[in-house]
């Protein structure tokens, strides 16, 4: 069977812009896109899970390789990628911050490890909690509706020189004050009540200022600090559900016309 050039070539690029956008999109989510991950498994998954979707997508259009206009829908589709991706990364750090809010309130916040998701140093309570948002995240099929986004996307935005609007831009800088107000709620109810205890002690010390406050308040402080994680886990489900609902359907509100997809 004899192919020419041309149809090799549109062969090629039906295969390549598609795969510029799903690999920028495994290199910025959580799990996959993290330290722990290697780069080559990464690049593995990107490459079978374009050849899944490449079939069912639209006709990809046909450019010459070494254009000024090939480079150019590159990076765009590197940045639709990277963009759905790193929307992502927002929810998960939403209950890293607020695990850290009551670990720097309890007295918790000595106690640092190294994350191996992000080669950064967190509190323990925090990689705790992360971990068991993405173990969450993983039970109840949250990659799966990602990739339905993901694969959306190639039919709101198609290949091309079109890409998000400035009114994606700004949501997405204006959803770093949804990542301080998520943590906040998460945190509320302990940071509250460790607030009172603290109170507690100041009035304490007024009325006996021989009483040694920092050998009585700070092991005291602690130890309610780990009672109010334990409390605060079976409410951590019902705050994860609503906070992982509204970020699927922001992210999935970035894309132009999705809900009619």
């Amino acid at each position: 069977m004899f192919v020419s050039l041309a149809e090799l070539e549109q062969m090629v690029s039906s295969f390549l812009w598609p795969l510029f956008r799903i690999a920028s999109f495994f290199m910025a989510i959580p799990i996959i896109g993290t330290q722990m991950v290697p780069m080559r498994v990464r690049l593995g998954l990107a490459l079978v899970m374009t050849a899944l979707i490449v079939p069912v997508l639209p006709e990809m259009p046909s450019f010459s390789g070494l254009s000024v206009e090939a480079w150019l829908i590159i990076i765009q589709q590197i940045l639709i990628g990277t963009i759905l991706g790193f929307a992502l990364n927002i929810l998960f750090q939403s209950f890293v911050t607020g695990a850290q809010l009551i670990a720097m309130q309890s007295g918790l916040g000595f106690a640092m490890v190294t994350d191996p998701a992000n080669g950064v140093s967190v509190v323990v309570v925090a990689q705790l909690y992360s971990m068991l948002s993405m173990l969450l995240f993983l039970a109840m099929n949250g990659h799966l509706v990602m990739i339905d986004i993901l694969a959306k996307s190639f039919y709101v935005l198609p290949v091309g020189f079109e890409g998000f609007s400035q009114e994606v831009y700004l949501k997405l800088v204006l959803s770093l004050s949804w990542l301080f107000m998520a943590a906040l709620l998460m945190a509320l109810p302990a940071v509250t009540a460790l607030l009172i205890i603290n109170f507690a002690f100041g009035i304490m010390t007024k009325a006996a200022p021989q009483l040694n406050i920092f050998a009585i308040g700070f092991p005291f402080t602690m130890l309610v600090g780990l009672v109010m994680y334990w409390a605060n886990l079976p409410i951590f489900y019902d705050h994860y559900l609503r906070m992982t609902d509204f970020m699927l359907n922001f992210i999935r509100d970035l894309l132009p016309n999705a809900s009619g997809v």
